[in-house]
């Protein structure tokens, strides 16, 4: 394990509250929270600066020229090793639809990977298709796409060694809902995505999640709720949300705020491989992506996921919202780790885990550890 570290007068900023304080950490762990504590640990500057618990980032394909789809440990360690720079401690492995056996070598990657000191944790594997609905196929290649498959499901899942945690289909499909009381009864969370399933379809299907809001589901019509009213009227349903200003207008953003609350929505970047690289060509689910000032997209103009950092969606979503920083907390890191059963995560108390991103006022990242370790410091 890493050194002992001790943050002196810090904003320590949970779901609950914000407080003056110093924090304690040894040996991957929180030890103590509280006012004037000595240690013999390194002393680190607090003053002026903000403590959160590390950002969880439970939708991402890829980073720094790395994707999931690349199956191998290698570009998981590249993944793993760049998402620190914008605070983000632990994520779940994202895949894309393509042909079966290239998401079993990529599932069974992402299951037999283990992060190592100093990078964000690998929490597990984000199925993201191939049971999806053609009419909201987006980026996802749809030569690929198939009934919601049991057999197919349990298959991968042997692949991953249990590390499949969600799944993202469209409930409307045929077998969609076996399908999803067998991913109910093994644990696996179901998030309604790339779906053009009715309101009434939306809020019957069992489903605990929605996939990136707005984005390649049926829209609100007062007459036809869909998936979005479902969204914003289900208030069992915890909501991811791509907070960069372009897979959604601000007044959405705004709106999702407002409507669903922090207390169920989930900043995801849905990020690429070029995430943190320069404007260009790239790949995504064996498809041509170009990245720009207008997002990434493929040949077509259709977004391909995005080029987000998890920071800069702080930052957008309080300039839209005015959001206080506990709220910003609940959305980057408590509703994913409570989501997703990590008891250990998503908050700054003493036994946690030690997963801490420290930010300027501005909400710039200046120090992220990763487990106890420094995985990121700006200075």
């Amino acid at each position: 394990m890493g050194e002992a570290l001790l943050f002196k007068d810090v904003l320590v900023v949970n779901v609950d509250k914000a407080e003056q304080a110093d924090v304690l950490v040894a040996d991957g762990r929180i030890i103590d929270v509280g006012s004037q504590l000595e240690s013999g640990a390194r002393r680190i500057d607090g003053s002026g600066k903000i403590l959160m618990p590390g950002f969880i980032d439970i939708h991402v394909h890829g980073a720094a020229g790395f994707d999931v789809m690349d199956a191998d440990a290698s570009a998981l360690s590249g993944m793993a090793r760049a998402l620190p720079e914008e605070g983000v401690t632990a994520f779940m492995a994202t895949t894309m639809t393509q042909e079966s056996e290239q998401v079993a070598h990529a599932i069974q990657a992402a299951g037999n990977y283990e992060s190592e000191a100093g990078e964000a944790e690998l929490l597990g594997i984000h199925l993201e298709g191939p049971f999806l609905s053609r009419d909201k196929a987006g980026a996802q290649n749809p030569a690929f796409f198939q009934a919601p498959d049991i057999e197919r499901f349990e298959e991968w899942q042997k692949h991953s060694a249990g590390k499949i945690r969600i799944v993202t289909l469209a409930p409307e499909l045929e077998g969609a809902p076996e399908f999803i009381e067998m991913l109910d009864q093994q644990g696996v969370i179901v998030s309604i995505g790339h779906s053009d399933a009715s309101y009434e379809q939306a809020i019957a299907s069992g489903a605990r999640h929605v996939t990136h809001l707005f984005n390649q589901m049926s829209a609100f019509h007062h007459r036809k709720p869909g998936v979005v009213g479902a969204a914003m009227l289900d208030s069992s349903l915890r909501v991811e949300l791509i907070a960069d200003l372009i897979h959604s207008h601000t007044a959405a953003v705004e709106l999702a705020y407002r409507q669903i609350g922090p207390e169920r929505l989930i900043l995801v970047t849905d990020a690429m491989r070029a995430k943190g690289l320069a404007f260009g060509d790239y790949e995504l689910g064996g498809q041509q992506v170009s990245v720009g000032t207008s997002g990434a997209r493929l040949n077509d103009g259709m977004l391909a996921g995005s080029v987000l950092a998890m920071d800069t969606a702080l930052r957008n979503i309080r300039k839209i919202t005015a959001c206080e920083l506990t709220e910003l907390v609940s959305m980057s890191s408590n509703n994913a780790a409570v989501s997703l059963g990590l008891s250990k995560k998503g908050r700054i108390a003493k036994g946690m885990d030690a997963d801490l991103v420290m930010l300027t006022q501005s909400l710039e990242v200046e120090l992220t550890l990763c487990r106890g370790e420094i995985a990121f410091n700006k200075n």
